[in-house]
């Protein structure tokens, strides 16, 4: 790597900004000031956190992000290079505002919605007046104990709101201390690993699968196994093949994401027994689970469990609002101190206040009402999107409705055609992934991913449906 390229990238070890942040910053200015071009090649992870003395796994972060969002591409054996179909003046315009607004270390945070958006529920219909009643209500009555350091383990009052509510819709049997309160699906990962695994310890991940959770695991100096997804879910026996002795699996049983298939039962089942057999953790991600359009929510994989080998873990950034940065984690009750006693060295906790207020939400009933409220609307905005979508593109694409979820699939005949759609997207405003920048191995994998839960009608859709088709003409 030339000596202006190392100054360009260079970071700042003594920072607040953790480092891959920083890299990721570095690159993406790069690319929008032109100094990467386009179809140019960039050093690859090793080559780069060599010449930047950075831990790999931190450049691998700050590589995610960016494949994610579509700067860059992985080419195999033919290193990374900038996205082919980046125009540089577009992406000049739109980095301030990205800038600014992409400092939370998720994939899909924004200042500003952007049409097709994911990981966004419908903003428009949370109960906002609710919240704020119930938030008022917990300011008045606020104590001198509850402006203290927040328990580890999360407030009582929630944790126990938090176990019934898993009782009754979805099926895990716990006690409230079970119940582990966490700073969001990041936070859960790491505090999953420092309890129960070491370093280079193998995991298997699904494949095509969410980037960060590859990422987390790198930087955590584990190694990600990826297991390939078919219409059944983790190809559980392709996995003991691969790597038989890994030390866990982290999985989305009931909406696999991206894919949106469900987790069979026979494999659910082969996946318990490798994990008793081999004394290993499954890492159920359950992060939208609720959100099912033909028939019931499908029970999660931790109701089956019955050896203590399945950590579930929830969120409520898909059922209330990503602003909270609040999840959760049921662990076996016998792994119950050894997680508290890691959470000392973590020192990480909910603010009490944002808990109080979710656990009065739970308590009162409106938790419950909101989410079937959400999923009936969901199940209308999935089919109105799609039928826009299909009258607008005229046979153009294909969208693949799945049974659950909140996104849809778009389906163009070519990886190559849909990783340019997604370039012009994202310097038009709106917002996409493929499926193929989800996976370690593109090939063989279709579809662009597209949010539907912020498009409130079909005309809304067909609107946003011939601005594809504009920019697929293009």
């Amino acid at each position: 790597m030339n000596s202006s390229i190392d100054e360009l990238l260079a970071v700042d070890t003594g920072a607040a900004e953790p480092l891959y942040r920083q890299l990721y910053g570095r690159l993406r200015g790069a690319i929008a000031d032109g100094a990467l071009k386009p179809g140019g090649r960039i050093p690859s992870t090793r080559a780069l956190a060599k010449e930047l003395g950075l831990a790999r796994g931190t450049v691998e972060t700050a590589y995610a992000l960016l494949e994610a969002e579509g700067y860059i591409q992985g080419r195999g054996q033919a290193g990374t290079m900038v996205s082919p179909g980046l125009r540089l003046e577009s992406v000049q315009a739109a980095a301030p505002r990205h800038a600014a607004a992409g400092t939370g270390g998720s994939l899909f945070e924004s200042a500003h919605m952007r049409p097709f958006q994911m990981g966004l529920p419908a903003l428009d219909a949370f109960p906002r007046k609710i919240w704020a009643r119930l938030g008022a209500r917990q300011a008045r009555a606020m104590q001198p104990c509850d402006m203290s350091f927040p328990d580890p383990a999360g407030l009582p009052a929630l944790r126990g709101a938090i176990a019934a509510y898993l009782r009754m819709a979805r099926g895990v049997d716990c006690d409230p201390a079970q119940v582990l309160v966490t700073a969001g699906y990041h936070d859960t990962l790491q505090w999953i690993a420092r309890t129960l695994l070491r370093p280079r310890d193998s995991v298997w991940v699904e494949d095509p699968g969410y980037p960060p959770t590859r990422a987390v695991l790198k930087g955590l100096q584990l190694q990600p196994v990826p297991v390939p997804v078919d219409a059944e879910g983790m190809a559980v026996q392709r996995a003991v093949d691969i790597a038989a002795g890994a030390r866990a699996a982290v999985v989305t049983p009931a909406h696999q994401s991206p894919l949106c298939v469900s987790l069979s039962l026979p494999r659910r089942l082969a996946l318990l027994n490798w994990a008793v057999r081999r004394k290993a953790w499954i890492v159920e991600d359950d992060y939208d689970g609720e959100y099912r359009y033909l028939g019931r929510p499908l029970p999660a994989l931790a109701s089956l469990d019955r050896h203590g080998c399945v950590l579930y873990a929830g969120t409520f950034s898909k059922v209330l609002f990503p602003g909270i940065r609040l999840a959760y984690l049921v662990v076996p009750e016998a792994q119950v101190d050894n997680f508290l006693r890691a959470r000392q060295v973590l020192s990480i906790g909910v603010p009490h206040t944002t808990q109080a207020i979710v656990a009065a939400f739970m308590e009162e009933g409106h938790f419950v009402r909101h989410i079937q409220r959400m999923r009936k609307l969901y199940g209308e905005r999935r089919s109105a999107t799609a039928a826009g979508l299909a009258r607008a593109l005229a046979g153009r694409a294909h969208i693949d409705e799945r049974p659950g979820g909140m996104h849809l699939l778009l389906r163009l005949g070519s990886r190559r055609a849909e990783q340019r759609l997604v370039a012009r997207m994202l310097e038009h405003g709106m917002y996409s992934h493929t499926v193929a920048s989800w996976a370690t191995a593109p090939a063989g994998h279709a579809g662009l991913m597209l949010g539907f839960t912020n498009i409130a009608s079909q005309g809304r859709a067909e609107e946003l449906g011939a601005r594809l088709l504009e920019l697929m003409r293009r």
